[in-house]
């Protein structure tokens, strides 16, 4: 007799499990616990066997009636239910190992020991809020090039142009990716070459002017913002380190304050080209570090710019708005310093390799870079305590003459 759902709901549990048959096969098995299995027994290959359909209430009377029905057409193509089931299963499980989110955290994964990681947490960042809630959950194989612009096109029309493309270069690596592992067969962001709107030229990083470099002391000296802010700039003057490398940096990477060669060590991982650099402290560099120690809850802090923020450091932006305080807005940036400073001693006549050395610059050669990681120190710091001088001579209204002893061209 068939099933009804009155029947279902009256049906009470007992000590032994039994089983409600509703014909065809098909049958809901209720335990000693209460639980409603629906079950179908068949056979095939002259072998008796059980398909599970589903848990009742879960499943419905009506939709396990649908299941019995597509098992039994499988049966009549001579096709084993429980077998597609398994088969349909695996089918899902590898579409979702596929997808492109999976792979391209995969992918990522596979980036830790080549690229920094704040970059690769920032590639992450990106694909998760503009990748992924889009073609996230998309099996990789089946992303085409259409697809994929709309996406791209989403981040296009918010304004952020390079983010779109760089995206677009991200999402390329993933799909070559999935190639080279058997999960794709073509990469959709090799078509989209042109179909995304160029970005400006770049402007790079203003430099200042020497000759606006007198003024621009002066006016650090007077700016009455944060004073962490305003030595923290003092030191980007002085160092002409990468403004991450400054905002970052550790009271643990300052060594010999107090000795005769005082120098600011900055680990690997936090270099660019992933190589441990030192920077010799001139005298005022250390004066600027005491006057920092001297401050409320410095010396309890790991990071000598400390804030709130989810980096636990000075922002990115701190600097370069003090700068816009100033008078500076468009005018110049934070890490223009650089290259101002390059130019300034490239002028003095300091040797080249030097002055490359301590802007830390990749060295090609790599048995060279190996060599190299504290080749010229001695030069370095006369060059580093010469240019010190040479920014108070302009911030009190003269130049320091060059002393000859120091030029190095003769080394």
């Amino acid at each position: 007799m068939a099933l009804t759902d009155t029947r279902i709901r009256n049906a009470k549990p007992t000590a032994k499990p039994y089983k409600l048959s509703d014909g065809g096969g098909m049958y809901l098995l209720i335990t000693p616990e209460g639980s409603r299995y629906w079950r179908l027994d068949y056979r095939f290959a002259d072998k008796r066997r059980t398909l599970a359909l589903g848990v009742y209430p879960t499943m419905s009377l009506a939709a396990a009636r649908v299941r019995r029905e597509d098992a039994r057409r499988l049966l009549a193509e001579g096709i084993d239910p429980n077998a597609a089931k398994k088969a349909s299963k695996r089918a899902a499980k590898l579409a979702n190992e596929n997808t492109f989110e999976a792979i391209a955290r995969e992918w990522a994964g596979n980036q830790r020991h080549r690229l920094a990681p704040r970059y690769l947490a920032l590639l992450l960042a990106r694909l998760e809020a503009d990748i992924f809630p889009h073609i996230g959950l998309r099996p990789i194989a089946e992303i085409d090039a259409p697809e994929l612009l709309d996406s791209l096109k989403a981040v296009e029309r918010r304004g952020v142009i390079e983010t779109a493309r760089r995206l677009r270069q991200v999402c390329g690596q993933v799909f070559r990716y999935a190639i080279a592992s058997g999960r794709a067969k073509h990469d959709p962001s090799s078509d989209l070459r042109g179909a995304l709107k160029a970005p400006a030229r770049p402007r790079g990083h203003n430099a200042m002017p020497l000759q606006e470099l007198p003024d621009f002391l002066k006016a650090l000296q007077l700016y009455d913002g944060d004073p962490r802010t305003r030595i923290a700039l003092h030191l980007m003057v002085l160092t002409f380190a990468r403004t991450s490398e400054l905002r970052a940096a550790k009271w643990s990477e300052i060594e010999n304050l107090d000795g005769a060669q005082p120098i600011w060590r900055v680990p690997a991982e936090r270099m660019k080209m992933k190589r441990e650099h030192i920077v010799p402290l001139a005298p005022q560099a250390v004066d600027l570090l005491r006057e920092l120690l001297a401050m409320p809850g410095a010396r309890a802090t790991a990071r000598l710019f400390p804030s709130p923020s989810s980096e636990g450091y000075m922002s990115n932006n701190t600097m370069l708005y003090a700068m816009y305080r100033m008078g500076y807005h468009k005018r110049a940036t934070v890490h223009g310093f650089r290259a101002m400073a390059s130019t300034a001693l490239n002028e003095m006549g300091f040797r080249g390799d030097v002055i490359e050395r301590q802007l830390a610059h990749q060295e090609q050669n790599a048995v060279r870079a190996a060599y190299n990681r504290a080749e010229y120190l001695a030069e370095r710091r006369a060059m580093m305590n010469h240019w010190a001088s040479h920014l108070d001579g302009l911030t009190k209204g003269n130049i320091v003459p060059f002393p000859q002893d120091e030029r190095g061209n003769n080394a």
